[in-house]
């Protein structure tokens, strides 16, 4: 659900023609689903479940193509887990989708799908990732096409992987440089953000010339996206990945705010993601805002517990440091309510200055954030 200024999201299934409720989980969803959508539904959730699955998941997937050979082990992956979690394979397909969800007043959120894993041993190149800024170009356009009505607000959304567009291993450099006393004017947000917008060549003293000038190839591919999600009026969504690359993706993400969430520019055009599970999320969100406040710049958040978990415990423990994670369910949930309380005052004192996804799969977040960005439209 997306929250912005005090507008709260709410169902329009009531007694009566028109009549506004707050939002509740009752199956409504199911109502689009045939018996055997809900049953692959189950299948898969039983599947995700299961620990081998999980952990041989990749292994078990090269052992099937070589068995079954592509052609029918790519159906037996559409027949499940992919058709369970991808819109489509086509822009037809993913209309089809959108437009049924569309029933239930739900918008869609593409991405595509791609970034590159911390220490891959995958070889890529500037070729890989301007082939897949053309694919983050051509979804922006799909999001664009896929809403006939999107409104002039620009309430379109579009996720992006920062590490589909430049290289884990340069982030991680930008990273551990971040994290030195005394380089922040080096690596400033103000600095990127005018290589960013003059075009010029731009030098970090920490990196080689060959890092340096995949920089200022990714700077401009970054720049590329925005820009034409901008004129498309997309909002985009940059992900949070694994803490060994976050300063470094976040320091990318308040470079381009300063360029594309200014008050010109009609409300924040790209967004961070903050993920719960991290034990310092809380205050590094409340410094974030309060430093959006301050520069008058538009603030946009997608709020989420995280999904490297069990990646980030066991580099900490690997690398002898300090586990960055929460240290269970209870404390993670705890911390996105704290998270979710700061972001909606926010959203209240700021208005269309201000957005914030809450994005989750709980339902008690949910209704927490409903029922608190109701209490404060009140005020």
């Amino acid at each position: 659900m997306m929250l912005r200024t005090c507008q709260v999201l709410y169902s329009q299934a009531g007694p009566s023609a028109g009549a506004w409720q707050p939002l509740s989980f009752n199956g409504g969803a199911f109502h689009l689903k045939g018996t055997r959508e809900l049953m692959r539904a189950l299948l898969v959730l039983r599947l995700c479940a299961w620990p081998p699955l999980i952990t041989h998941g990749l292994a078990l997937q090269a052992w099937s193509q070589r068995l079954l050979g592509s052609r029918l082990s790519g159906a037996l992956l559409r027949a499940s887990i992919y058709g369970q979690f991808v819109a489509g394979e086509t822009s037809e397909e993913v209309r089809d989708c959108v437009q049924q969800l569309q029933t239930l007043s739900l918008r869609p959120l593409l991405a595509v799908p791609t970034e590159e894993e911390p220490d891959s041993a995958v070889k890529t190149g500037e070729a890989w990732y301007e082939g897949n800024l053309n694919a983050m170009l051509r979804c922006v356009d799909l999001s664009r096409g896929l809403l006939e009505t999107p409104g002039p607000t620009g309430n379109i959304l579009m996720q992006l992987k920062v590490t589909a567009l430049t290289s884990t291993r340069l982030c991680k450099e930008l990273t551990s440089w971040i994290r030195r006393p005394g380089t922040s004017l080096e690596l400033s947000p103000e600095r990127l953000a005018e290589a960013i917008d003059s075009g010029r060549d731009f030098h970090v003293s920490c990196l080689s010339t060959e890092q340096n000038q995949h920089l200022q190839a990714s700077l401009s591919r970054l720049q590329r996206v925005v820009q034409h999600a901008r004129a498309q009026r997309v909002r985009l969504l940059v992900d949070a990945e694994y803490t060994s690359l976050n300063p470094a993706l976040s320091l990318l993400v308040a470079a381009l705010a300063m360029r594309w969430n200014s008050p010109r520019e009609d409300g924040p055009w790209v967004w961070n993601t903050y993920q719960a599970y991290l034990k310092d999320t809380h205050e590094r969100l409340r410094r974030d805002a309060e430093a959006a406040d301050k520069a008058g710049l538009a603030f946009g958040v997608k709020l989420v517990r995280g999904a490297y978990l069990d990646k980030e415990r066991e580099v900490a423990q690997l690398q002898g440091t300090k586990d960055p994670t929460q240290p269970d369910y209870e404390a993670t949930s705890r911390s996105y309510s704290r998270c979710l309380e700061l972001m909606l005052t926010h959203v209240s004192q700021r208005g269309p200055m201000c957005h914030l996804m809450v994005a989750s799969h709980n339902e008690e977040s949910v209704c927490q954030a409903t029922k608190r960005a109701g209490r404060l439209c009140c005020v």
